[in-house]
């Protein structure tokens, strides 16, 4: 008889950083799927770089810059994939000043391409004056942004000279925007967003308009903050995640949201989240996620977010100055309302997929209490997602384990699929490892045949998942899986 399982709720109120399985890569030797669906990226992506920026261009590669340790240059690295951006050669294309503006605290640059010239956007303080932060702009005409000549255009002026950073840039209709953070009078300490039109690269024009205050709980912790905007447009909403909080483990992301059709200079186009749409994790490690960007998977089928985490919760010291803020990327979602769904920020190693059964694209295999299912999309993103590692019994098997709660893995119990923690004993190890197949129903999806039970397979039915036989038609449909 198999022992009553425990109820996730209490589990996620007492989730500590739980050990996790070492990653492998999911094309293991047993009869791995003809094809290679879905997109697999390892992290922590970039080690000691905070406030990440990757751009995908028309000339087939990634450019990756982001803020160093030192605040003191502006570093770029780039590669023909987001995996590359790990290990290519990372080149210093601007230094700070000796003395005068931008020579302290260079801060959070962002690479964009406007009117056939790259323009870097960054913050920057002074050496007498280390919090005099303002924002400022350069130009390149090269062709490769990590080539040619910057050409400072200065600082982008703003109707009140006061702290200011964090600039991004997009565009609606014909019109360019900058949206950046700014001291706001109202707070006395800490900054909200501002958004106004742009008359060139580096300047604005109009009167700026403030679409976000800091002024829930989770936006004031430490110091109260909205920064590091980033946009992504999708069905004619326009979603802008921004940073909130102070920069240790209590930062997190937030979302406005605005119709593209809407007048984007008033504040009242402009939804804001209640709760952050991604924030600390215990379970996976990860602490103080933020600061994001938005890029493309190499195919352009997925949605990537790219932001920095520390892998741990305890800080010496003022956070600003811990360098441990690493570049992060993990593939997002979007919900039935068209919203995006974030998850949760993964655990380091291989990134995690979802299982989208055969003929579906709303159904997942997911957990609820832990019991293994394959029905509509759950309310919590990460039950349907699992890090394919390699097999708990060797042998040329894989494993799924949770991306929620790292250390559990799926597993089968009286034919029943669970997501389980191991006991140590070689009869878990076998229940919770498998051959992974091609698709028995399509040779591009995936199946999962048992370890210990030869021709019984992870398969639907009627909504709950079960390790069973997959003889007809039917059958091997429901054994079969998207990899997402």
């Amino acid at each position: 008889m198999r022992s009553t399982p425990l109820n996730r709720r209490l589990l996620l109120q007492a989730a500590g950083a739980a050990a996790v399985a070492a990653a492998a890569s999911p094309f293991g030797p047993a009869a791995p799927a003809s094809a290679s669906p879905g997109v697999l990226y390892s992290n922590a992506l970039v080690q000691q770089r905070a406030d990440p920026f990757i751009v995908r261009h028309t000339d087939g590669y990634y450019y990756f810059t982001a803020s160093v340790p030192a605040y003191d240059r502006i570093v770029m690295r780039r590669a023909t994939t987001v995996q590359g951006l790990a290990t290519a050669q990372e080149a210093t294309v601007w230094q700070k000043h000796s003395s005068g503006p931008m020579s302290a605290h260079i801060w959070a640059p962002e690479l964009h391409y406007i009117s056939g010239k790259w323009y870097l956007y960054f913050a920057a303080g002074r050496a007498d004056d280390v919090w005099a932060i303002r924002m400022y702009a350069l130009e390149n005409a090269s062709a490769n942004p990590m080539s040619g000549t910057w050409t400072e255009r200065g600082q982008i002026t703003t109707p009140r000279d006061s702290f200011s950073l964090d600039a991004t840039t997009f565009t609606n209709g014909y019109t360019r925007y900058l949206c950046w953070a700014q001291s706001d009078p109202e707070l006395g300490s800490g900054t909200s967003l501002y958004l106004a039109a742009m008359a060139s690269p580096w300047a604005i024009t109009g009167t700026p308009v403030r679409i976000s205050k800091p002024t829930n709980s989770w936006e004031t912790i430490g110091h109260n903050v909205n920064e590091g905007a980033a946009v992504v447009k999708r069905n004619g909403r326009i979603f802008m995640t921004f940073s909130a909080s102070a920069t240790d483990a209590n930062y997190a992301m937030g979302l406005l949201t605005a119709s593209e059709g809407a007048n984007l200079l008033s504040a009242s186009s402009w939804t804001k989240s209640a709760q952050p749409v991604l924030r600390s994790s215990d379970a996976t490690g990860q602490f103080g996620p933020g600061h994001n960007s938005f890029t493309v998977s190499e195919d352009g089928q997925s949605d990537l977010l790219v932001y920095h985490a520390r892998p741990y919760k305890n800080i010496s010291g003022d956070p600003l100055y811990d360098p441990n803020r690493h570049t992060r990327v993990q593939k997002f979602y979007w919900k039935a309302d068209g919203t995006p769904d974030f998850g949760i920020p993964v655990a380091d190693g291989a990134t995690p997929y979802r299982l989208a059964a055969h003929g579906s694209t709303t159904v997942f295999l997911n957990h609820y209490d832990f019991r293994v299912r394959a029905n509509a999309t759950p309310a919590l993103l990460a039950d349907s997602q699992f890090r394919i590692v390699t097999g708990l019994s060797g042998s040329g098997t894989v494993s799924l384990e949770s991306a929620n709660f790292p250390g559990r893995f799926l597993r089968h119990k009286n034919y029943e699929l669970w997501v389980e923690a191991g006991d140590g004993s070689a009869q878990f190890r076998q229940d919770a490892s498998f051959y992974r197949r091609a698709g028995l129903a399509d040779a591009s999806a995936v199946s999962f045949e048992s370890a210990n039970f030869a021709g019984r397979y992870l398969r639907n039915a009627s909504g709950l998942v079960n390790l069973l036989t997959a003889t007809t038609t039917a059958e091997r449909s429901a054994a079969t899986f998207r990899l997402e």
